[in-house]
């Protein structure tokens, strides 16, 4: 039974698996692609850093307002100072109307001279610019929308029950080797490595396994990982973080109560009360989008030592500024603050290291790894290795399927069916394959089909069988 699942499943799921393996791998290349296209935009020129802050971003909101004419400029969102000396700040705006949500208008400014190096629509947290965009699109929608996000839904729910089934079946291949009187490790070498001296389907079969035993815990990981970006299983996983108070911490930015004094920056302020910003007109006029040299040094005495940090102004006297750090390399920096913009105060902070939990550390962690971020230049490698793995293994698949195709309309009908299953077999594996299906849609609606499908075919052989006097033959994988 796992054998005919492990085969239908591979012989439909495959080609989703390998769109989105192939896309993976180009995506692990991204950033240093990203780094050739967009070099200009990338770097400042010049080493020097003569401009304050506040005045890159006047230089880039005058560019955005001369750009707008006579048509109301874009907001204001964050701003990214240089990481690094060399690289370009990131003034980022509300983007063009029809873009997604996670779009910004971003202008890249020189911290030496102010020149605007460049002008682009920028995507998501990781901030990636538009060739990295469409190569996330493809791996994520096929660039189709809500309704793409099927396919990698699809690919991502099934890829870890191939790997699991295709262990299980795996486990004989040891076992009749060790009773056939083979040594234990003969046995483990010639049952996980490759047969050099096989030929035709088993040469195939002996690739197939040992890719799939040596990249089982990684495509495991890919599927845990990729489902919490999935429309439908994703947000069940977001309901379970809620209930398990998993989720991710977020500083508050209310101005309401009292706040800690900024010079209590030692470790967590234990999201202490906040304090009431300073009334009448100072406050009043205190405008929104300045002050970011300013806010930038209380984060600085608070704490916030990353070089990769967004600044967020508030979005009314009513609310605090809030700097956080955007450095997802190991080790992880990505703790935040939020700020009084006219006492330059702590209003609330949160730290990666004392304030989140460990689910939602792992999650942090996860997600990383699986974009290539964690460990840098090794990270996007290894990733990229996994992925062009995975995609062989679709390959050797189908290969070996090719190689003992049925030919229609004489389709060999495996037995015995789910019919002839014990009660107790359909509780040990129904009651946990009903919970996964409701908890992966994906998984749960095609099983059922798969369910129906092989019972109708067994039906089917049987009368076939019964009709010719035979008994129906085996399985045609």
């Amino acid at each position: 039974m796992i054998r005919r699942l492990h085969f239908f499943a591979g012989l439909i799921v495959g080609p989703f698996i390998l769109v989105a393996a192939l896309s993976g791998a180009l995506y692990a290349l991204a950033p240093q692609l990203e780094g050739m296209l967009y070099s200009h935009e990338l770097h400042a020129g010049s080493s020097e850093q003569n401009l304050p802050l506040d005045e890159q971003v006047r230089r880039a909101t005058n560019h955005v307002r001369t750009e707008a004419k006579d048509s109301e400029p874009p907001a204001l969102v964050a701003v990214r100072p240089a990481p690094e000396p060399g690289a370009t700040t990131r003034v980022m705006f509300t983007p063009p109307e029809g873009s997604s949500e996670s779009d910004r208008r971003t202008v890249f400014v020189s911290p030496a001279d102010g020149e605007i190096r460049g002008d682009l629509i920028t995507y998501g947290s990781s901030g990636a610019l538009p060739l990295r965009t469409w190569i996330d699109q493809l791996h994520r929608d096929l660039h189709l929308g809500d309704p793409g996000r099927l396919y990698s839904e699809f690919a991502a729910s099934w890829m870890w029950v191939i790997a699991v089934g295709g262990l299980i079946l795996w486990v004989p291949q040891l076992t009749r080797r060790l009773r056939a009187g083979y040594a234990r490790r003969r046995a483990i070498r010639e049952a996980t490595l490759p047969l050099p001296d096989a030929r035709g389907r088993k040469r195939l079969l002996s690739w197939h396994y040992s890719a799939g035993l040596g990249l089982m815990v990684a495509m495991v990981f890919l599927s845990a990982t990729g489902i919490t970006w999935s429309a439908h299983a994703g947000e069940h996983v977001t309901q379970l973080r809620a209930a398990l108070d998993w989720s991710t911490p977020k500083a508050s930015t209310s101005l309401s109560g009292e706040q800690a004094p900024a010079d209590e920056h030692a470790g967590h302020a234990g999201h202490a009360g906040h304090a009431d910003a300073p009334a009448g007109d100072a406050a009043a006029s205190m405008p929104v989008d300045s002050g970011h040299d300013a806010i930038l040094r209380a984060a600085r005495r608070l704490g916030i030592d990353s070089n990769r940090v967004e600044i967020v102004p508030s979005g009314s006297k009513d609310t605090a500024w809030t700097v956080q750090e955007i450095d997802r390399h190991y080790p992880t920096q990505v703790d935040s603050v939020t700020i009084d913009p006219v006492t330059y105060n702590q209003v609330d902070k949160v730290s990666f290291q004392d304030d989140y939990s460990l689910p939602a550390k792992l999650a942090r962690w996860g997600i990383d790894i699986h974009m290539g971020l964690w460990f840098g230049l090794l990270n996007q490698v290894v990733l990229f290795v996994i992925a062009i793995g995975i995609a062989g293994m679709v390959v050797t698949g189908y290969w070996m399927w090719f190689k003992r195709r049925p030919k229609w309309p004489r389709l060999k009908t495996p037995t015995p069916g789910l019919r002839d299953a014990p009660w107790w077999g359909w509780l040990v594996v129904g009651v946990p394959a009903a919970a996964v299906g409701w908890f992966l849609p994906l998984v749960g609606i095609p099983l059922v089909a798969f369910v129906v499908v092989d019972a109708v075919l067994v039906l089917v052989g049987s009368q076939r069988s019964s009709g010719s006097g035979r008994a129906p033959r085996g399985p045609a994988a």
